[in-house]
Order: structure tokens, then C-alpha cells, then sequence
């Protein structure tokens, strides 16, 4: 996910600050040599009216630290605006992580899964069609925290979905692991849907940082029963989680 280098943004407020500093001091050091100058003209010796040289000396000295007062606010509101900008972005963060994580709790879960995929089996058995699963198994970067984890999931979920026909179902099976549901799809045509989705998720590995695996698995071509499915789904599941089919989503 985006975001601003908060350590540029304090070098940046830094070298900002000094110039600040040193544009004073330059200033400071012009307008004092040049009082002084003017001093004894204004003071000592003056020529013609005095009060008007003296109004104008004064306010000289007078625009001189208005001039440097306004360095030092624009200094501080350069600081208001830094922190008003890293506000806002760590607003716009949350908010971005909050619908990412709405995304995915939103989508269907396993048990949606296998009855969707238990009533495309026996379709395609009683018709003698085809049925394709194709499993997406996403693998963060060694950098990537648990937000990228999350927009990556969210964006990856809604590349995948714009690539889907109608008749597809996407699934959100476990943490990482999406199972995307293609009926009357052969072999050949569940590899080219995989492809497509490996297209459509450049541009999520490429911001994130993360890969993905999709493996495509098809009926009758690569499994012959609803178990070689269930053991195939079960394989890329943690092993430290319990998966139970429901028992009346088992097909025989």
C-alpha cells in the first residue's frame, strides 16, 4: 500500500528549518550592517528633515523583523501542514485497511464453497460436463506487513473477480487461499482462465510485493470423484487447521 516516507518528510522539515535558520541570520546580518550605516546619517548627522529619516529608519528595522517573523511562521506552518498530511494519510490508511478487511469478510467462506462445488459435481456428472477448480495460493514478501497483507488479498479478490464469467463463483477459503469455481470448463480452458488471472495480478505483485500460485484442477480430466477435490482443497490448507466438509456437502 502507498504511503509517505515519514523520514523524508522529517529530513525535508530539517533542511527546511535550516534554511529557515540561515535566511534569517543572512538577513538579520545585512539589515544590522546597513543600520548601522544609516545610523549616524539618521541620528548623529542628518540632512534635511530628521523625522522623516528617522520614520523610515525604524521602519526598516521594523520590516526587517517582520520579514523574519514571517520566516519562522512559514516554518511552523510547513510543521502544521506535515502533521495535518500524516493525519490524513493514516486516516486514509485505516479506511482503506477497514474496506479491505469488509472485502474479504464479505466474500463467501468454505462452507458456501463446497455446497457450490458439491452441486457443480453432480451437475456435471449427471450431464457429463466438465468442472474446473482453480486454487490461488498467495505468498507475501518478507517485508510485507499485515496491511499489505490485507490490501494485497483485497486487491488480488477484486482483480480475480473482474476476470470471472458470470456462471464462476470466487471463494475466500482460507486467510490466503482463494478457490475460484469454473463449471463447463475443460482442462485447456481452466489453464487459460489461470493465465488470465496470473495477468490480471501484476499489478497486485507488483505493488505489494507478493506471489501467487494458481493450480487448476479439472473433472473428469485430472480427478474422477468429489474426494480427489476434497483431499486436493485440503492439501493447501494450513496444517494447524481443522477442515470438516459438511457432511451433507459430501458427494459419493
Amino acid at each position: 500500500m502507498a504511503t509517505i516516507d515519514r523520514q523524508e518528510l522529517d529530513r525535508l522539515e530539517r533542511r527546511s528549518l535550516q534554511l529557515t535558520i540561515l535566511s534569517a541570520v543572512f538577513v538579520m546580518v545585512l539589515a544590522s550592517g546597513l543600520a548601522m550605516f544609516m545610523y549616524p546619517l539618521v541620528f548623529v548627522h542628518p540632512e534635511g528633515n530628521k523625522w522623516t529619516m528617522r520614520v523610515a529608519y525604524f521602519g526598516f528595522c521594523a520590516l526587517t523583523l517582520l520579514f523574519v517573523g514571517y520566516l519562522f511562521d512559514r516554518q511552523r506552518t510547513f510543521g502544521k501542514l506535515k502533521q495535518h498530511l500524516l493525519g490524513e494519510l493514516e486516516r486514509n490508511v485505516e479506511l482503506q485497511i477497514q474496506a479491505s478487511t469488509d472485502l474479504l469478510h464479505s466474500m463467501p467462506d468454505q462452507n458456501y464453497f463446497w455446497d457450490r462445488l458439491t452441486m457443480e459435481f453432480r451437475r456435471a456428472m449427471t450431464m457429463q460436463k466438465n468442472l474446473s477448480l482453480v486454487l490461488v495460493k498467495a505468498k507475501p514478501g518478507a517485508r510485507s506487513s499485515l496491511n499489505d497483507q490485507k490490501g494485497a488479498l483485497s486487491d488480488a479478490a477484486k482483480a480475480m473477480s473482474k476476470r470471472l464469467r458470470p456462471t464462476d463463483s470466487i471463494y475466500h477459503l482460507a486467510e490466503d487461499i482463494f478457490g475460484i469455481v469454473l463449471p463447463e470448463t475443460d482442462t485447456l480452458n481452466a489453464k487459460r482462465v489461470a493465465l488470465r488471472l496470473q495477468e490480471e495480478l501484476q499489478d497486485v505483485r507488483a505493488k505489494y510485493g507478493f506471489n501467487f500460485d494458481l493450480s487448476a484442477h479439472n473433472y473428469p480430466g485430472d480427478v474422477k470423484s468429489s474426494h480427489e477435490f476434497e483431499d486436493i482443497v485440503k492439501s493447501m490448507l494450513p496444517e494447524n487447521r481443522e477442515w470438516e466438509v459438511p457432511t451433507e456437502a459430501r458427494v459419493r
